[in-house]
């Protein structure tokens, strides 16, 4: 996680060709609290400067003498492969604010500087700058992991007893690393009640679930289930949890953001993975939107009339097609609805005359229940599922989410 100190100890540089702006924008700076700002006049310097220090953020005045912003951001391109610019533009010209972003650019600031404007919107630059490189180094370590897990495979099999107990004590820290990328507390959302349940098998599953405040006041809520078992399912669980906090620090729309992680699950997933999951956002009065990417539906219980609703569209699973495009649907909870999304592991689990639990049982549960309450709810659902499993072993990941709307 980034905290404040990460960002007020950020490196930023500030280029402008008039010194007297150059002091005044490093004293808003340093008044802001930022400990490392550095200026320079001179256009031609910024892209050997950045190559050197690699800024965490450049403030760079669009209009200067011999070499103007736009070209100091084409070079700044081929320093940053990723293409990602981390610069905030200095433009008194309303037409050039759109064509900065168009190339490039994170976030523009007007002439003359409004201090609080100022310092929001480096604040904000900043953050999801330092949440970029802190991801893009977390998905290199990944990838590394991958590879050695693949290359070491047939050499990891079991011969004798102390090798089983070896591979014991590296899946018990397997488990401890997969229970780290579950939310440690659930989340307090205004006007919301949240429950969540979560039981993996063979030691690390590939079930997860995880929420988001999102700056609008709305929040997100997902539960993905990751194809396969064991460590390389949990490996691309933590990868897309972090794709997801990532984007949705970026941009808000649902939509938008399960494109661009699909794409990046089809480019580093294995061939036989995919994700199915459930992703909905929702406002503090109630108004939210939902997405299925090839998750089993969603249940929506509604208090004022007792029915209940699915709630599932027919979007494609992630990792499959890159091409694929995701749309989201309309949903509204009001007082005293609850959602409750899970996944088939919950459904799928048997007892020990290998009958399933199945969907009319959990519905049954949610129509007698829900009256009660979520809590009311969430404990009966997990003394249902023990007496009916009567202990028989998992053969799927059991995982799932009740969210209550009290106000």
């Amino acid at each position: 996680m980034v905290s404040p100190s990460d960002i007020l100890n950020a490196r930023i540089l500030v280029v402008d060709d008039l010194e007297a702006n150059v002091l005044l924008l490093k004293g808003m700076l340093r008044i802001a609290g930022y400990t490392s700002v550095e200026s320079t006049t001179d256009p031609n310097e910024v892209c050997e400067l950045h190559r050197k220090n690699r800024y965490s953020l450049i403030l760079l005045d669009l209009q200067m003498p011999g070499m103007d912003g736009f070209q100091v951001m084409e070079g700044l391109k081929e320093i940053e492969e990723d293409g990602y610019l981390p610069v905030l533009v200095i433009t008194a010209q309303p037409g050039h604010k759109l064509r900065a972003l168009e190339a490039g650019a994170k976030d523009f600031v007007g002439k003359p500087f409004d201090l609080a404007e100022l310092r929001a919107r480096v604040h904000n630059i900043l953050e999801v700058r330092l949440l970029h490189l802190e991801t893009k180094n977390y998905s290199k370590a990944l990838e590394e992991t991958v590879r050695e897990l693949e290359a070491s495979r047939e050499a990891i099999r079991l011969k004798n007893l102390e090798e089983r107990k070896q591979s014991e004590r590296e899946l018990a820290l397997a488990q401890e690393t997969q229970e780290s990328l579950l939310p440690r507390f659930l989340p307090q959302f205004e006007n919301y009640r949240i429950h969540a349940f979560n039981s993996p098998t063979r030691y690390v599953g590939g079930d997860f679930y995880d929420f988001l405040q999102l700056s609008s006041g709305e929040w997100v809520g997902v539960l993905a289930d990751v194809s396969g078992k064991g460590i390389p399912a949990a490996l691309l669980s933590s990868m897309v949890l972090g794709a997801l906090n990532m984007e949705f620090h970026s941009r808000t729309q649902p939509q938008e953001v399960l494109n661009r992680v699909n794409r990046l699950v089809c480019e580093k997933s294995l061939p036989s993975q995919f994700v199915t999951l459930f992703l909905f956002l929702l406002g503090p009065h109630g108004a939210g939107q939902f997405i299925g990417a090839g998750h089993n539906p969603s249940y929506l219980f509604r208090s004022a009339t007792g029915i209940i609703e699915e709630l599932v569209s027919d979007a494609y699973i992630l990792g499959m097609f890159d091409f694929a495009s995701y749309e989201s649907r309309a949903f509204r909870l009001d007082k005293g609805d609850i959602l409750v999304v899970y996944s088939d592991g919950l459904t799928d689990a048997e007892n020990r005359q290998e009958e399933m639990f199945g969907e009319e049982r959990l519905l049954a549960i949610i129509r007698q229940e829900a009256p009660s309450g979520s809590r009311a709810l969430e404990r009966e659902l997990l003394k249902a599922i023990e007496e009916f499993t009567q202990g028989t072993p998992q053969t799927d990941d059991i995982t799932f989410v009740v969210v209550e709307k009290c106000q």
